[in-house]
């Protein structure tokens, strides 16, 4: 099956851990809103790296979604993993398996992200036992 929709997220840049500074890491907790063919809220957290060329940076993220997937109530982590090579980006995010609740239980799929004229919108292409 296919959801499609708009989402709405802040970004909020959290403190480094201590000493860290130097490795130009960088940590920040993600709040989306989901909105279409996936009503739901996120909160997760993500890490990031830059590096030494403009344009290339990497990152995971890890974030809990709660609401209603084509009106199936429930939860379910996607894990992020994403790599920026000189302006060139590649993006993984995957369910977590095992990670559905309720009626997501079980659970399986990919979300693409979509940013067009600043706004973000979600692919995810899942399946449901």
């Amino acid at each position: 099956m296919q959801a499609n929709g708009p989402f709405d997220v802040k970004l909020t840049p959290q403190p480094a851990a201590p000493g860290i500074e130097p490795a130009n890491l960088g940590r920040m907790t993600i709040d989306k809103q989901f909105h279409g063919d996936l009503e739901a809220t996120s909160l997760g957290e993500m890490l990031s790296a830059m590096g030494q060329v403009q344009g290339s940076a990497g990152y995971v993220a890890i974030e809990r979604v709660i609401g209603t997937l084509h009106g199936k109530q429930g939860s379910f982590v996607l894990q992020h993993y994403g790599i920026m090579d000189r302006g060139a980006p590649q993006l993984m995010i995957t369910v977590v398996p095992d990670s559905g609740t309720d009626a997501l239980a079980g659970l399986l799929g990919t979300m693409q992200i979509q940013i067009e004229d600043g706004k973000h919108s979600y692919v995810f292409d899942y399946t449901l036992p």
